[in-house]
């Protein structure tokens, strides 16, 4: 099983990022993903989830109204759309997947988000 996020980089407060996430050897539609972002110096959290056929989406409170998570089943991608960052947004991010009846999870190896100006 391989999960690979992309599309992370720099960016102005107030800027736009989109990151995807795609996933390999793996049964996409049986899985439950969701996204999750470690700045420096603290724990990991959890920002956004989509369950498996994408009808339900939960989303941390501090990014509420400023990210969405979609996925897209046939091309077996998972994106989290972010606007209006702001500089506490920075972050390594990280997609994982989990099985929806063991739960069983997998990591993808991150990618950088910064916010500054």
């Amino acid at each position: 099983v391989q999960v690979v996020e992309s599309g992370g980089g720099s960016v102005e407060p107030g800027g736009s990022l989109r990151l995807s996430c795609t996933a390999s050897g793996l049964t996409f539609h049986y899985y439950v993903f969701k996204w999750f972002r470690q700045a420096p110096g603290k724990e990991r959290e959890l920002v956004a989830g989509i369950t498996s056929d994408g009808g339900r989406k939960t989303y941390a409170e501090s990014v509420k109204g400023r990210f969405t998570i979609s996925r897209d089943n046939r091309r077996k991608t998972v994106s989290l759309q972010m606007n209006s960052l702001k500089v506490e947004d920075t972050a390594v991010y990280y997609c994982k997947a989990e099985e929806i009846v063991t739960t069983n999870g997998y990591w993808g190896q991150g990618t950088q988000v910064t916010v500054s100006s």
